[in-house]
C-alpha cells in the first residue's frame, strides 16, 4: 500500500462505515488483522479516519463482493484497487453489484455453501477463510450464520457421520469459525435495561459452535450475553443465572450417548433455576432427549432463525417467561 496518507476529514467509526459500506466489526478485523486501514486516535483514545480510509474501504468492500480475498487485495492502493474493479467490471458489465435480500441472499448463500465445503474436503484453511470473511460482506451477520454456517455444519456432521469426512475435517472449519468470532460478535454497548441471557453446553458437551453462534444471535436482538464456553455442570449455570440475574438459560446439544449424563443435568438444571427462567435447547442432537426435554419443559428450539423468532417473542413478554414447549 503506497497510497500518500490524506488528512482532510476526521471521521468516527460510525460515519466511517456508513459511508463506505463496510460494517463497523469489519472495519475493525479488516484493521487489526490487514492493516487495510491505519487510524490515528485522538486524544480521549477515539478512532478516527480520513477521506483516503473511508475511499479505501469502499473499494475494498467492492473487490471483496466480486470474489477477492481481503488477504490478498488489503494492502493494494487506491490505484491497484481501482485496476482491478475496472477488470472486474469490463469482463462482467452485466451483472453489477446490487444489495442482497430475499431470495438472492437464500441463493448466493446455497452457492457458498457449495464452495465451503469443497474447502473442507480439500482440507484448504486459507481459501475456506476467505470464503467466509467474503460471505460475511455479501450476507451480512445474520445471513451468514442462519443461512450459511447453520446449514453448512450440519452438511459436515452428516458426512462426518456416515465417513465421508474425518473429524479432523470438523475441528478445522470449527477452528476458522472460532477465530472470526470477534468479527461477528456485536461490539455495540448493550442497554442497561436489555433483557440477560447466559449461554453454555451442559456437562459431557464438549462442542461449543452451536452454542457460541446462539450467543452472537442473541446478542444482535439486543440481548445482554453472558457466555460461559462449554461443558459446564448444572451448578455452575445456575450460579452464572443467579450472579447476572438472566431472565433465560440457552444451552447446546450436539452429540447424543446413551449414558444418561445428559438428562440428568437437565432435570438437575431445571431444579436449581425453578420456571421464572427460561430454559432453552437446541442443536443437532437436541431432539435425541426428546422426552426429557418434554419433561422438565424446556423451549425446543429447530435452528438459528427459530430461536431468533423465539427471542423477539421473549423480549415482548419479559414479564410472562414461557414454562413449557412454544412452536412457532
Amino acid at each position: 500500500m503506497t497510497d500518500i496518507k490524506d488528512n482532510s476529514g476526521q471521521y468516527l467509526i460510525s460515519t466511517v462505515s456508513k459511508r463506505s459500506g463496510v460494517k463497523t466489526e469489519l472495519v475493525r478485523a479488516w484493521e487489526r488483522r490487514y492493516q487495510a486501514v491505519v487510524p490515528t486516535r485522538t486524544a480521549g483514545g477515539h478512532r478516527v479516519y480520513t477521506d483516503q480510509d473511508i475511499a479505501r474501504l469502499t473499494l475494498l468492500n467492492q473487490a471483496t463482493r466480486y470474489g477477492h480475498s481481503i488477504s490478498r487485495i488489503a494492502r493494494y492502493s487506491l490505484d491497484e484497487l481501482r485496476k482491478l474493479l475496472q477488470g472486474e467490471k469490463a469482463a462482467a458489465p452485466a451483472k453489477p453489484l446490487q444489495p442482497l435480500n430475499g431470495n438472492g441472499s437464500k441463493s448466493l448463500a446455497e452457492a457458498y455453501i457449495h464452495k465451503c465445503y469443497a474447502e473442507v474436503t480439500a482440507f484448504d484453511a486459507r481459501t475456506l477463510e476467505s470464503l467466509f470473511e467474503n460471505a460475511i460482506v455479501e450476507l451480512g451477520i445474520q445471513n451468514f450464520i442462519e443461512d450459511l454456517l447453520d446449514p453448512l455444519l450440519t452438511l459436515i456432521g452428516e458426512r462426518w457421520k456416515t465417513g465421508e469426512l474425518r473429524p479432523v475435517h470438523e475441528h478445522m472449519a470449527s477452528s476458522i469459525i472460532r477465530s472470526l468470532t470477534y468479527i461477528l460478535r456485536n461490539n455495540s454497548p448493550c442497554s442497561p435495561a436489555a433483557p440477560r441471557m447466559v449461554v453454555t453446553t451442559p456437562l459431557g458437551q464438549l462442542h461449543e459452535l452451536g452454542a457460541l453462534l446462539a450467543a452472537i444471535i442473541a446478542e444482535l436482538k439486543g440481548w445482554q450475553v453472558t457466555y460461559l464456553g462449554a461443558n459446564l455442570p448444572a451448578e455452575e449455570i445456575a450460579a452464572a443465572v443467579k450472579f447476572t440475574d438472566a431472565a433465560a438459560v440457552t444451552i447446546s446439544i450436539s452429540f447424543s450417548s446413551d449414558d444418561h449424563v445428559v438428562q440428568k443435568e437437565l432435570r438437575r438444571l431445571r431444579k436449581l433455576l425453578g420456571y421464572e427462567v427460561a430454559l432453552i435447547v437446541g442443536g443437532r442432537a437436541a431432539s435425541y432427549y426428546e422426552t426429557v426435554l418434554n419433561e422438565v419443559g424446556v423451549v425446543k428450539i429447530e435452528n438459528l432463525a427459530h430461536f431468533r423468532r423465539y427471542l423477539d417473542d421473549l423480549a415482548n413478554q419479559k414479564d410472562k417467561i414461557p414454562t413449557q414447549e412454544t412452536t412457532l
